[in-house]
């Protein structure tokens, strides 16, 4: 089974977001044991599965694995998905993918240059108090903190860019939190002078300790930061090690994020 490494979220090699991407066959699902393995053996922060589907709705369905658990959404991994299908011509300039998801029907097409529109639900940020250990986990108190609803993300918002970027949280604090709120991960957000905002994103209970650029945060990151800013239409940028550039649009209850991809592995799954 050919199986494939795809940078998302950058338009250059090791950079962005790396996932596993595998297209299968029309029929049933391998084993989900099995996929669980194969994410264990990327061991990226998800590997994406997808097959044809026979949904009327859709034309894929799509499957995403953390190292150790299948989540609800990804972003990275379905532009990741995308830009494979893209490259073995499945999908034409102009046409729309769309894909079956536990997240409901994800659509994705081109847009300007290389780049791949994702039309995702928003997630739109509610004011909450702070759980009692969150400034634990991250090392500071933040200005604000907001529920995500069904994304399952806190976001917390802190003063500067340069707090977001000299972040050493405690993981194990920030695991022990999030499993306990029965939360996906933290998102750690600031305004920015270079972009409209920067982030970044820890997980540590899915498997996950820091995600390099994470799609599916920005679906709550758009909304906030849109309403703070009055625009529509923003850049943000997650500062992590590799780094990754994510534009994003509001439309009504929907967000468009737009990337570049990059295939850096293209191989043969043996097992």
């Amino acid at each position: 089974m050919r199986i494939r490494i795809v940078d998302a979220f950058t338009d250059r090699p090791y950079a962005g977001n790396p996932a596993g991407v595998c297209l299968l066959p029309p029929g049933p699902w391998p084993a989900e044991a099995w996929m669980q393995r194969v994410a264990a053996e990327v061991n990226q922060a998800e590997t994406a599965f997808a097959r044809p589907s026979e949904a009327a709705e859709a034309d894929w369905d799509l499957r995403w694995f953390t190292p150790t658990v299948e989540v609800n959404l990804c972003g990275h991994a379905t532009l990741a998905t995308a830009h494979a299908l893209r490259a073995d011509g499945a999908w034409d300039t102009g046409a729309i993918v769309r894909f079956t998801t536990r997240s409901g029907v994800l659509i994705a097409r081109a847009g300007d240059g290389e780049s791949i529109v994702l039309d995702f639900p928003v997630a739109r940020p509610v004011a909450e108090e702070a759980p009692a250990e969150l400034a634990k986990a991250l090392g500071v108190e933040p200005a604000e903190v907001h529920a995500t609803g069904a994304l399952g993300d806190l976001l917390a918002v802190v003063d500067s860019e340069d707090v977001v970027r000299g972040l050493e949280p405690d993981l194990a604090v920030m695991a022990e939190l999030t499993t306990r709120e029965n939360l996906r991960g933290v998102i750690v957000t600031a305004g920015s002078d270079e972009y409209d905002f920067v982030s970044r994103f820890f997980a540590p209970g899915t498997g996950i300790a820091e995600d390099p650029v994470t799609g599916s945060a920005h679906t709550a990151l758009a909304p906030y930061w849109a309403q703070r800013l009055g625009r529509e239409r923003l850049t943000g940028f997650q500062v992590s090690r590799r780094g990754g550039v994510v534009r994003v649009e509001l439309h009504g209850d929907r967000v468009h994020l737009i990337g570049n991809a990059v295939t850096v592995i293209d191989g043969e799954l043996t097992g």
